[in-house]
């Protein structure tokens, strides 16, 4: 039987952290990868690539996976009654119920990760505890159905996780090796912790309008939860 996947897509998207893991679902066996939003019009992701939804919320069948990637257009969705109860609903008979970078604080503001360890973002994961959740600096983190990742470029890991945790780490290794996913990257800036304090500072400043509205957008969520 196919395994259906859904990935969630929307305006302002941080692309990677949803074709990361997309092009590892679509190298599994018997899969289906969906992306899905409110309407089939094409959606702009952060940086100005165009994404083509498959299936609305309305029309979407029930999935195996739910995926909810993050990207600075997730503020919005923080209070968006209608994405949050759609992931609601697939949650309750998803066998897996999954995000990669800031989309753990969609998935929270759903009231899904209440008591429940989560990977999120570096500068956004403290965020976790306003909705009861447990911030898990992994690069991704398994807590029974509910699988996270990290901050963007972990939604590759993420999806080998998953990948062996449906169909086994052969496979999951296959597919590695088939993408030839074996990061050497030019410097030990991934972190802020190997970034260096000045890097880290740079990099608060330049986001800290975007960090502030979502803040705002993650107290007001997290009161209803």
């Amino acid at each position: 039987m196919t395994f259906r996947i859904g990935m969630l897509v929307f305006p302002d998207i941080m692309q990677l952290d949803m074709t990361g893991p997309h092009e590892v679902f679509t190298k599994m066996p018997d899969t289906e990868v969906l992306m899905v939003w409110k309407t089939l019009d094409p959606v702009t992701a952060g940086g100005g690539m165009r994404m083509l939804p498959d299936v609305t919320y309305e029309n979407c069948q029930p999935l195996d996976l739910i995926c909810v990637p993050g990207g600075a257009g997730m503020n919005a969705l923080l209070n968006d009654a209608e994405t949050l109860a759609f992931i609601r609903k697939q949650a309750e008979t998803a066998k897996y119920v999954t995000s990669v970078c800031t989309g753990s604080l969609v998935l929270a503001a759903a009231g899904l990760l209440k008591g429940k360890r989560a990977a999120c973002h570096w500068m956004s994961r403290d965020m976790l505890k306003e909705f009861g959740a447990i911030p898990d600096p992994s690069r991704v983190v398994i807590d029974g159905k509910f699988i996270s990742g990290g901050g963007v470029t972990a939604g590759i890991d993420f999806g080998l996780a998953v990948a062996a945790e449906i169909f086994g780490e052969d496979q999951a290794k296959a597919i590695q090796l088939g993408i030839e996913y074996a990061p050497q990257p030019p410097f030990n800036a991934g972190s802020p912790e190997t970034a260096g304090k000045d890097i880290e500072t740079a990099s608060r400043e330049a986001a800290k309008d975007r960090q502030a509205e979502r803040l705002v957008a993650v107290r007001e969520a997290a009161s209803r939860v």
